[in-house]
């Protein structure tokens, strides 16, 4: 089983998964950053924000995939 680490950008603040998650798979991975994003997403907008949200997904060597939620309505400016 590979450890994976999952850092999360929200808005401009980065936090660093220092722990990570042993898992069987790279699949199981993807999972796990879609899993983390969405409950992230979910709680942003019960709480009344819209940031934008990014999981980047690593191995202890390399940086594999990142699942990210842009908010956008037409009030947001970009």
């Amino acid at each position: 089983m590979e450890r994976y680490f999952f850092d999360i950008q929200s808005g401009r603040e980065l936090f660093a998964d220092a722990d990570g998650l042993c898992l069987g798979s790279l699949q199981a991975a993807e999972v796990e950053g879609l899993r983390t994003l969405l409950g992230i997403a979910k709680d942003s907008v019960y709480l009344g924000e819209r940031p934008d949200l990014a999981v980047e997904v690593r191995s202890a060597t390399d940086r594999l995939f990142c699942v990210s939620v842009i908010y956008w309505n037409t009030n947001t400016t970009h």
